[in-house]
């Protein structure tokens, strides 16, 4: 792993991220935020599972976690809905190709393939709901602490 390897892949999942924000019709003020929340969580997961060798699903699960709870910050930054930067940092990690090989396994007749493959689209997708679920989970706690217990920490002695 070197410096230029995590640029261009920073790179190229920043413009897929926008792309595909564009495709669904996002603001044009939310391009660069939605493109900047899922090149760096990818960053973050090629470091995770291909260099630190984490498993699949516990860097999609952190993946998932940092999408939700970066998202929620820049849509309250943005004012926007937290969908706006969900979905389009999202695109990267869905386990498209593994379900590809799946159904092309399946067509040939490789039936241990299919197990393998399906296996892996169930993780990778369990994984990213988990993710998104903790990171709301997260995003709530945070919230209450520092409604409650910061903001309302003056004792009356």
């Amino acid at each position: 792993m070197n410096w230029s390897t995590l640029l261009l892949q920073f790179f190229l999942c920043y413009v897929s991220t926008v792309c595909f924000g564009i495709l669904l019709n996002i603001p044009k003020r939310a391009y660069n935020t939605a493109g900047m929340i899922g090149g760096g969580v990818w960053v973050i997961y090629w470091i995770m599972y291909y260099c630190s060798g984490i498993g699949l699903a516990f860097s999609n699960l952190v993946a998932a976690i940092l999408i939700s709870v970066l998202s929620q910050a820049a849509a309250r930054r943005k004012r926007m809905p937290i969908i706006v930067f969900n979905v389009p940092a999202l695109v990267p990690f869905v386990p498209g190709g593994q379900a590809y090989k799946m159904v092309r396994n399946f067509a040939i007749g490789n039936y241990h393939l299919v197990t393998v493959y399906f296996y892996q689209v169930v993780v990778i997708v369990g994984a990213i709901t988990l993710g998104f679920g903790l990171g709301e989970l997260l995003n709530r706690v945070l919230n209450y602490l520092h409604k409650y217990l910061i903001k309302k920490s003056r004792w009356n002695f």
